[in-house]
């Protein structure tokens, strides 16, 4: 019998609400690489961390069987309001990733009544728009810090050995002070920063992408607040990137969207 192949590692910027309604290039270009690389019939589960998720004291886990969708945003189109992504949960799954967790010593609880909120359902319906592969969320701990968040990534690694996809839910770029309603050239520091991101994951370089905050040009205006890059070192930890030699991420898109909204998506193997 062949053993399960490990399953790649996924960060993905979820952007706007409408990225659901608006997939642009980067929707398709999700679909395709989940089709190619992690077909729903070929994993068993994904594991998801999403900014929108916050909580204090640790990380909860969603434990639910049947999640809502949950519209949780406000002055968006009807036609938003009507999508539902109808995957079921995984209490088993659920408990293996706090077993993890508690192995690791990561301070977590089960969350029984957590809904989907749109970091997950909105690039979850482009990934797998027949909402056919059990999800279970995840949060994001408040005060964890760029390490702590990794070592949470690492915690539960041991699912890719398990045909479960573990994807972290973010955004490259998250001003939404600066915000454009129309399209247009990039933002000179959106290129700056995505462009720093690109080439320290391609570098291998640990140290500096945990002290981002500090050396990434123009961080605090790509982030004024950091929880939608946080996800990132999720997704890096399950990789165990920055520790080892191996291959630099692969990225799916490198799409700007309304000039200050970086839809940047890669997969770590």
């Amino acid at each position: 019998m062949s053993e399960q192949p490990r399953t790649p590692v996924l960060f993905v910027s979820h952007g706007s609400p409408l990225f659901a309604l608006n997939p642009g290039q980067t929707g398709p270009a999700l679909q395709q690489w989940a089709a190619e690389q992690a077909p729903a019939d070929r994993i068993k589960g994904i594991v998801l961390i999403s900014p929108h998720w916050m909580t204090r004291g640790g990380v909860a886990v969603m434990s639910t069987p049947m999640p809502r969708t949950w519209h949780d945003f406000g002055g968006f189109p009807d036609a938003l309001y009507q999508l539902q992504y109808p995957a079921q949960g995984d209490p088993a799954l659920a408990d293996k990733v706090m077993d993890l967790l508690q192995t690791a010593g990561v301070p977590h609880a089960a969350d029984e009544r957590r809904p989907y909120d749109h970091g997950c359902w909105v690039p979850l319906m482009h990934l797998y728009p027949q909402a056919d592969v059990p999800v279970v969320q995840v949060s994001l701990p408040d005060g964890f810090s760029t390490a702590d968040i990794y070592a949470v990534g690492q915690a539960l690694a041991p699912l890719r050995e398990q045909g479960i996809l573990l994807v972290a839910s973010g955004s490259m770029t998250h001003n939404l002070y600066e915000l454009r309603r129309e399209d247009g050239p990039t933002e000179p520091y959106v290129a700056a920063f995505c462009g720093w991101v690109h080439d320290t994951l391609m570098q291998g370089d640990l140290a500096s992408m945990l002290d981002y905050r500090a050396r990434a040009p123009d961080a605090k205006r790509a982030h004024p607040s950091d929880e939608h890059f946080l996800t990132i070192y999720f997704a890096l930890g399950a990789a165990g990137w920055g520790r080892t030699h191996g291959p630099g991420p692969v990225y799916i898109s490198r799409e700007v969207q309304f000039r200050t909204i970086s839809m940047d998506a890669f997969s770590l193997h």
